[in-house]
């Protein structure tokens, strides 16, 4: 297989094949390599196949991903299915790495374990913005009128002070949920190699003066996705989440696009899920693949258990240094 670096003007003509994501573009690899210290290639097969990864090597921890801080990023295959898989093989044990993780469904394969732990949400969009609207859950509906009559509205932004505002509410949803913060540096990289070249937005709802919440979508090849999502502690409980969503839906019905992904839910959250499928997302499996030495298991889950703790007790500047110093190794 060929490995290409971010900048191989092949890379972006493979992201721009019908069935490629955002995150098989090369902008968002670059992003998490030069925010994390990975190496980001893709590997390229001569049929045509092509899959991002990258090498997230550690001491004592020897990982290939596609691709980390990423909910599903799928092989595209080229006219051999099966030699992509194979060429995936051959890379493993020529980095002599002990796991290649892929965020996705590989053909069966004897070197190949796979689980289904998640699932993803996606609502299809078919610039109908009322049948749409239709296919809301009526809960849903209702709490988008109510943040409407309530007076709140909705501001879109590309810039680095709309992204700034977004990560001042992320850092207080993350300590409120216990979990790690991305480092600051990741969203200044994140404004200009997203949002700086048309592949983003951030929504920022306001209640009068005040910023109350904020979500960060990334658009690509006619799929809308909602990456981050983020409320001010002030105003938990008047929830502009809803009203943020539909605001996307909307405009992205209306722009033509086909499809408005929500990410992936474990298997186990019923309350996540019912949340997402009450858009009018349909749930798809999200298997998970393994090239490894041995058989992957999943994680107890204690060491989270135990860091939201220590999270949520911390005042936001621990919580930010946490990440920097912590995030690049949860990938």
């Amino acid at each position: 297989m060929n490995l290409l670096q971010p900048s191989d003007p092949r890379w972006l003509a493979v992201a721009e094949r019908p069935d490629a994501t955002v995150f098989h573009h090369p902008a968002w690899a670059g992003l998490l390599a030069e925010s994390y210290g990975y190496r980001a290639m893709l590997a390229l097969g001569d049929d045509g196949s092509a899959l991002p990864i990258a090498d997230v090597t550690f001491p004592l921890r020897r990982r290939l991903v596609a691709l980390p801080f990423t909910d599903a990023c799928g092989p595209l295959f080229g006219t051999d299915p099966s030699s992509l898989t194979d060429g995936l093989r051959d890379l493993a044990k020529s980095s002599r790495v002990d796991t290649l993780e892929i965020r996705a469904e590989l053909p069966a394969h004897a070197n190949v374990q796979q689980d289904t732990r998640f699932v993803r949400h996606e609502v299809p969009l078919d610039g109908d913005t009322k049948s749409l609207w239709r296919r809301l859950r009526r809960n849903h509906r209702r709490n988008v009128v109510d943040a409407e009559e309530a007076g709140i509205t909705v501001e879109r932004g590309t810039s680095a002070a709309a992204l700034e505002g977004f990560y001042r509410m992320h850092v207080q949803t993350r300590r409120r949920l216990g979990v790690p913060v991305q480092p600051r540096h990741f969203f200044r990289r994140f404004a200009e190699r997203i949002l700086g070249t048309g592949l983003g937005f951030v929504l920022t709802a306001y209640r009068g003066a005040s910023p109350a919440a904020a979500a960060v979508f990334m658009s690509w090849n006619g799929v809308l996705v909602c990456k981050y999502s983020a409320r001010a502690d002030a105003y938990v409980r008047a929830d502009a989440i809803p009203l943020l969503f539909w605001s996307a839906m909307r405009w992205a019905s209306d722009s033509g696009f086909r499809s408005f992904d929500l990410g992936r839910s474990d298997l186990g959250s019923a309350q996540l899920r019912s949340f997402k499928d009450g858009w009018g997302a349909r749930e798809l499996p999200l298997a998970y693949s393994w090239i490894a030495r041995r058989p992957v298991h999943a994680s107890s889950g204690r060491l989270d258990a135990a860091l939201a703790v220590a999270i949520r007790n911390s005042s936001p500047w621990v919580c930010r240094a946490m990440g920097e110093l912590l995030y690049r190794y949860a990938g």
